[in-house]
C-alpha cells in the first residue's frame, strides 16, 4: 500500500467524523447517520492501522465521539441524561472495537519487521563469525609457514619455497573464504545463498596442515544435515587453529570423521608438544579473538549435537563433536 494513500486516512476520518457530527446536530434522516456510521467504522480501523501516529489519535477522537453520538441528536428532549449517556456509550464500543482491530494488527505487522531484522541481523554476525573463523585458520598457516621459511631460507631453499606455496594456497583459501562471506552478506533479503563449506572439504583443510592426518568415512559425512556438515567443518577449522596457535610442536594431528554409537563423531587430536616448543594444549584456553570453546559448544548444540573436548591419554589434546545421524542409510 502506497505511503500516500495510507497518509490520507487520518484527514479522510477527521472530515469524515465532522460531517458525521454535523448532520447529526442540523437533523439529517437517521438512515443517513446509521449509513454514515457504517463508512467511519472501517475508517477507524485503517486510521490504527496505518496513519502516523500523532496525526492518526486527533481523527480518531473525532471518529470515535461522531459514531458515539450520532443517536444523541434524536434522543434529545424525549430521553433523560443518564439514557443519552448509555446511547453513546453503546455506540462507542464498536468504535473502540475499530480501533482494537487496527491497532492489533499494526502490533502484528511491527513484530514481524522486528523478527526480520533480527533474523538478518543475527544472519549478518554468524557470517561474521564464519568469516573469522574460516579465516583465521589460513592466516593462522601463513603465519607458521612464513616462520619456518624465514628459519630455514639459508640452510635448505627447496624446504623454504614448499613453505612459500603453501603460504600462497592459504592464502587463496583465505581469499575465497572471504569472497563467499562477502557475497553471502550482499544478498538483498539476507537468505545464505553462497556455498558454505562442509566436510566435503576437510581433504583440502588437512593437507594445508602440516603433520594433519584425516580419517573420513564418506558414508557418515553423507549422515549429516546441512547445519551439521557445515558446523562439523567449523570445528575442525577451529581445532586445527588453535592446535598452530598453542601446540606449534604437536608432529601429528589426527581429524576422523565416523560412525560412532551416539551418531556422528568429528573427532580433531593432536600429540603432545615437543619438548621446548612451548605453547599450551589447544582448545582448553579460550583464544581472545575468537569464540573459544563456549562459543564451538553453544554452534554444535544448535545443530543437535555435543562438544566434548579435553587432554588426552598421550599429553596431547582432543576435541569431540557428535552429531546425530539422519534417517538415511550410511552404507
Amino acid at each position: 500500500m502506497s505511503l500516500d494513500l495510507r497518509s490520507s486516512y487520518a484527514p479522510l476520518l477527521a472530515l469524515a467524523g465532522t460531517v458525521g457530527l454535523l448532520g447529526g446536530f442540523l437533523g439529517a434522516p437517521p438512515t443517513w447517520l446509521l449509513a454514515w456510521v457504517g463508512l467511519l467504522l472501517p475508517l477507524l480501523a485503517l486510521v490504527a492501522r496505518w496513519s502516523p501516529v500523532r496525526a492518526g489519535v486527533g481523527a480518531a477522537v473525532l471518529g470515535v465521539a461522531a459514531v458515539a453520538l450520532w443517536p444523541v441528536p434524536l434522543m434529545w428532549g424525549s430521553a433523560s441524561w443518564l439514557e443519552v449517556c448509555g446511547a453513546a456509550a453503546f455506540w462507542a464500543v464498536p468504535a473502540l472495537g475499530a480501533l482494537a482491530a487496527g491497532g492489533h494488527l499494526r502490533r502484528q505487522a511491527s513484530r514481524m519487521r522486528q523478527a526480520v531484522r533480527d533474523g538478518r541481523r543475527d544472519q549478518q554476525l554468524e557470517l561474521a563469525r564464519d568469516l573469522h573463523d574460516f579465516v583465521a585458520h589460513d592466516v593462522s598457516a601463513i603465519v607458521v609457514q612464513a616462520q619456518a621459511a624465514r628459519f630455514v631460507a639459508d640452510k635448505d631453499p627447496e624446504q623454504a619455497v614448499r613453505a612459500l606455496e603453501r603460504i600462497e594456497a592459504a592464502g587463496l583459501g583465505a581469499l575465497a573464504s572471504m569472497d563467499r562471506t562477502v557475497h553471502a552478506l550482499r544478498e538483498a533479503a539476507g537468505a545464505r545463498s553462497a556455498s558454505v563449506p562442509g566436510t566435503s572439504e576437510l581433504p583440502g583443510l588437512v593437507e594445508r596442515f602440516e603433520g594433519g592426518v584425516l580419517d573420513a568415512d564418506p558414508a557418515a559425512a553423507r549422515a549429516l544435515s546441512r547445519e551439521a556438515d557445515t558446523t562439523a567443518y567449523r570445528v575442525a577449522v577451529e581445532a586445527l587453529t588453535n592446535v598452530r596457535r598453542h601446540a606449534p610442536g604437536a608432529a601429528v594431528v589426527r581429524v576422523r570423521l565416523h560412525r560412532a554409537a551416539e551418531g556422528i563423531e568429528l573427532s580433531v587430536a593432536n600429540s603432545a608438544p615437543a619438548r621446548g616448543a612451548g605453547g599450551l594444549l589447544g582448545l582448553g584456553l579460550r583464544r581472545r579473538s575468537g569464540t573459544g570453546l563456549a562459543g564451538l559448544r553453544g554452534r554444535v548444540e544448535a545443530a543437535g549435537g555435543t562438544l566434548r573436548a579435553g587432554a588426552s591419554a598421550d599429553g596431547g589434546w582432543r576435541v569431540c563433536a557428535v552429531f546425530p545421524a539422519q534417517g538415511r542409510a550410511l552404507g
